[in-house]
């Protein structure tokens, strides 16, 4: 099975200064996907700093979007991919960080964030806050009561693939909304290359999609998490992060 990596981006957003100069706020915006820090992850920071966070979630980069290029936002900060990051640096969303002001820098992953540096085409747009795959989770014994012990776990076919979404659409099966994560998979899935953007390419994954549309229960970006850890559906393409936490 082929996955494709997912870069979680920490980017600032036109509105805010990191200048070393500029006075310290004492009130941070902050938009993030669902689920991706601690529980006590705002309150340690505002007793530490004093500064007071409001923080919102988002469940995909499209809602993101959206909201980013309307302008006048409010956030500070914002945690986009990195693709979505270039367009929304492109359109004058976000600033470029000052990395000389970030002392924790130098504990990046640098093969991590020069993957994500030549997505976004410079290196000082935004700090990889994560990453992860995208591919497919599935409930073991869901699985095999409706495909046997020799169901094809280890390939895309286990959605893409009509003769076994078919037999799956009663247990419950979904896809991601995030187009950017899915489509490059079911490329590649193809024998295709999976950064492609040949519109030939997208066609012909659209008409795989299209296959299995019938037998697919929802298209969601995070309902699935709780709904593959309930055994509410038995497979679904997931983001790695999601899959984990789904399954403990």
């Amino acid at each position: 099975m082929t996955y494709l990596r997912k870069t979680s981006i920490l980017a600032a957003t036109a509105a805010l200064s990191l200048s070393a100069g500029a006075a310290v706020a004492q009130e941070l915006n902050v938009y993030n996907w669902s689920d991706y820090i601690a529980e006590d992850t705002i309150a340690n920071f505002e007793a530490e700093t004093g500064i007071k966070v409001t923080y919102d979630v988002y469940d995909s980069n499209e809602v993101l979007e959206a909201k980013m290029l309307a302008g006048s936002s409010g956030y500070d900060v914002v945690v986009p991919t990195g693709d979505f990051l270039a367009r929304g640096r492109e359109a004058g969303a976000y600033q470029d960080l000052d990395l000389a002001n970030l002392a924790n820098y130098s504990q990046q992953d640098m093969q991590v964030q020069n993957f994500a540096n030549k997505q976004i085409g410079v290196g000082n747009a935004g700090a990889v806050y994560m990453w992860g795959t995208t591919g497919i989770a599935y409930n073991v014994a869901m699985i095999e009561e409706r495909l046997g012990a020799d169901a094809p776990t280890d390939s895309w076919a286990l959605i893409l693939d009509p003769q076994y979404a078919s037999k799956l659409e009663g247990c419950g099966i979904a896809i991601l909304d995030a187009p950017t994560d899915v489509l490059p998979n079911v490329i590649a899935y193809m024998g295709g290359d999976g950064t492609s953007t040949d519109a030939g390419d997208f066609e012909m994954a659209g008409e795989i999609l299209n296959a299995v549309r019938p037998n697919l229960r929802y298209i969601h970006s995070s309902q699935s998490i709780n709904d593959i850890a309930n055994g509410d559906i038995c497979a679904a393409i997931m983001w790695s992060g999601d899959a984990f936490q789904a399954a403990y």
